[in-house]
């Protein structure tokens, strides 16, 4: 849910860098306004999650890549903080370093995670790898993907047209960057060889490739809602496929596996009551949120 609904947030982010019009740029900014900081609760969600039911592999992930960690927590801080600051003052110094900042931010936030997680995937003792900038830019290529699919929904006219070209090309993108990382990975971790043969991956790859067909396609034909569930289909694809290669082990470099790092079955039923109730709270807030700013932006809105 995070890389999905905070995914279109930096899309929209790596989208801004191709706005030169002032006035563009602010309805790049409006569009998410009302969002983005409430998509990262999901992050929020999925930490408290894996620090309550799998404590060890959350403290072997943060000690084993918490340079990444600070990477990540400062680059998100730095996409909230650069719109905020852009709106403060008219001066076009101040607005061109604060436009500059939440492109970085919105850049660098899903490389680093995509080099998280393939390092967690591989149970990698080195921050930097081939395989993690691969899988860094593949998440770059997604988000695009999924930003350009909102802002088909929520703008009209030359933005509108020029998402969707920025659209198809980060889709083709997507997926050569997915097939190299995937051959890389398969070439370099033969642990992980059964893995890939199984039909269940083999068919999440034919699926992504069938889903950005469908997106190409459905963009091209001006079909936007149709559009947006694709990309979410190709999030939760990607997400799907990690979890497949990934399973039953939980922690690689630790050697753990699901079973073994698991609580016990009394504080894991506690956490299913308690998220039973605090999960259709948090998706009816959703709800809420994008039924109230629904449509297209109007020409005349801003940030704030």
């Amino acid at each position: 849910m995070f890389l999905f609904l905070d995914g279109f947030d930096f899309g929209v982010g790596i989208l801004f860098a191709t706005r030169d019009d002032e006035h563009e740029q602010e309805q790049l900014l409006a569009a998410v306004g009302p969002f983005w900081d409430g998509n990262e609760v999901w992050l929020v969600v999925f930490g408290g999650t894996l620090f309550a039911a799998f404590p060890a592999v959350y403290a072997n992930l943060f000690s084993r890549y918490y340079l990444l960690m600070f990477a990540i927590l400062a680059a998100l801080g730095f996409r909230g903080l650069a719109p905020e600051m852009y709106e403060e003052r008219e001066d076009t110094q101040w607005r061109r370093f604060w436009g500059y900042a939440f492109i970085i931010g919105s850049t660098t936030t899903p490389f680093l995670l995509g080099m998280f997680v393939m390092n967690w995937l591989l149970g990698a003792s080195a921050l930097i790898s081939l395989q993690g900038v691969l899988a860094g830019l593949a998440v770059v290529a997604l988000t695009v993907v999924d930003g350009a699919a909102f802002l088909g929904l929520k703008t009209r006219g030359a933005l509108r047209d020029d998402a969707r070209t920025y659209g198809v090309r980060a889709a083709i993108g997507y997926l050569v960057l997915t097939g190299l990382t995937l051959g890389l990975v398969y070439s370099t971790t033969p642990s992980l060889r059964p893995s890939f043969q199984s039909p269940a991956i083999v068919g999440l790859v034919l699926l992504t490739g069938g889903l950005v067909a469908g997106y190409i396609l459905a963009f091209r034909t001006q079909r936007y809602h149709l559009t947006f569930v694709i990309a979410a289909g190709l999030v939760f694809a990607l997400v799907t496929l990690l979890a497949g290669l990934m399973f039953p082990v939980v922690d690689r470099a630790a050697e753990l596996t699901i079973r073994d790092a698991i609580i016990s079955t009394l504080p894991l039923n506690l956490m299913t009551i308690m998220a039973s109730v605090l999960l259709p709270l948090v998706f009816g807030y959703f709800v809420v949120l994008y039924s109230a700013f629904s449509g297209p932006i109007e020409s005349e809105e801003t940030y704030r």
